[in-house]
């Protein structure tokens, strides 16, 4: 008898778990997927395209909410856990809904859903989402590059549209990202690699995803795992490179799958030294010794650069970050609010009472948010909401620290400033000297 199985994911890790473990495994029969923390990607399927010719008719996609309605109705044995930047008091939180209902709580691991490269993988992750992996890809990709090597990019999934379109998606243009009809979020991921000169790659399936990386037009010496939230990498890395946040102290040993990157990974970038209390960074540093003794700590931090300070000293400034690190990354602050902070912003004006449709939705579902505004922008609609809620907030200017250019996507009525960070390795060992060992013990000189 085949087991009746229900996936509980975000849109993502979801996705791949059934395609490597599930997709044409005769014992089981994945009867839903279940969707939570990302807006709108309940009420889908997951196509017949993807699904395979075990799943004629799709698999449909339900809210979490309805899990325990869903286990009785579908008679689901088994449940597996599939997203990621959770505390473990949430998933334990579902473990017993599960359980209550009559099923079984999984967890699959790296050995069943890693796909193994032809090419030597390079992978990035971290302990939470806003810890700075994309930050560290950048820096890592900008080494090689230097030593003459091609680098090709893949980043954790986000397929909020059209599943069967986004199954393999090339990005080496910013024109791409309007050929894919890219959200914010997958904008703020993708256009830092582009304008840098790499492609990246991202989509559904990862497999073909790797595939097509591996034999890329522009050449491949090196794939690059950029991965998402604080999820472990879906291929397998013969280099693992973990990233943690003194600012958020105990969270690398207190959120799933958080603990997982830094049991994993050979070497640690202890990032933001720069603006984190030495008590704190000590607690993260003492964290990782006890759970990965054998890992190499890196420290880093996040030297900010602003293109106008001018006009922030003495106004008041409204402060867009990145939206997922304020969301469920539980950030209070990000790198505008230091910027506004350290550059004598006269006030910060908070945006909540001036927020519209979804934007007000999101400060009600998380109420911690500070004075700031996350720039979400998972579907157009959000992105209306984003730009009217921005035009309704009374301030001198508005300080972005997003990652990607928003005045290309959204219409500002105000002065703005752009704010930008990148990794800085603070005295030895560094990554430099890292990668020059595995280029080394991988034979990729040029």
């Amino acid at each position: 008898m085949k087991r009746n199985v229900i996936i509980i994911g975000a849109a993502g890790r979801d996705f791949h778990n059934f395609n490597t473990f599930f997709r044409k495994n005769a014992d089981y029969n994945v009867v839903a997927f279940t969707a939570a923390q990302i807006p709108d990607i309940d009420g889908r399927k997951y196509p017949t395209e993807l699904a395979g010719e075990l799943y004629p008719a799709g698999i449909p996609i339900y809210a979490e909410e309805d899990l325990p309605r869903l286990i009785k109705e579908l008679n689901a044995q088994d449940c597996v856990f599939a997203y990621s930047d959770v505390p473990y008091n949430r998933v334990m939180n579902v473990s017993s809904i599960v359980n209550a209902a009559g099923a079984n709580f999984m967890l699959l691991g790296p050995g069943e859903t890693m796909v193994k490269s032809t090419k030597p993988v390079i992978a990035v992750g971290a302990t939470r989402t806003g810890c700075g992996k994309s930050q560290t890809s950048r820096r890592i990709i900008e080494i090689l590059m230097k030593k003459g090597l091609k680098v090709v990019a893949a980043r954790h999934p986000m397929p909020y549209g059209d599943l069967v379109a986004q199954k393999v998606q090339r990005f080496a243009t910013v024109e791409d990202l309007k050929l894919h009809k890219c959200t914010i979020e997958e904008m703020e991921e993708y256009e830092p690699h582009v304008v840098r000169g790499n492609v990246i790659y991202a989509g559904v399936d990862y497999e073909a995803i790797l595939r097509a990386a591996e034999n890329d037009p522009s050449g491949c010496d090196i794939i690059l795992w950029d991965g998402g939230n604080n999820d472990f990498p879906f291929f397998k890395p013969d280099l693992f490179v973990g990233v943690a946040d003194p600012l958020r102290p105990g969270a690398e040993v207190s959120y799933y799958p958080g603990e997982v990157v830094a049991r994993m990974s050979d070497v640690i970038v202890i990032n933001k030294i720069d603006s984190a209390t030495l008590e704190n960074t000590n607690i993260v540093r003492n964290n990782l010794r006890k759970i990965n003794p054998n890992a190499i700590i890196v420290d880093g931090a996040s030297p900010l650069t602003v293109d106008k300070p001018e006009l922030i000293k003495g106004k008041r400034v409204l402060v867009v970050e990145d939206g997922p690190t304020l969301t469920h990354g539980e950030m209070k602050i990000g790198a505008g609010t230091v910027a506004a902070l350290k550059f004598g912003a006269g006030e910060l004006v908070d945006p909540r009472k001036y927020a519209v449709g979804r934007l007000a939705e999101t400060f009600q579902i998380y109420p911690n948010i500070g004075t700031l505004l996350p720039a979400m922008g998972y579907g157009e609609q959000q992105i209306k909401d984003l730009e009217a809620t921005i035009a309704n907030t009374p301030c001198d200017t508005v300080v972005i620290a997003t990652p990607i250019d928003l005045n290309r996507l959204v219409k500002i009525d105000k002065p703005t400033v752009k704010v930008g960070y990148d990794l800085q390795e603070i005295g030895s060992p560094n990554l430099t000297e890292i990668l020059e060992g595995f280029i080394a013990k991988h034979n990729l000189k040029k």
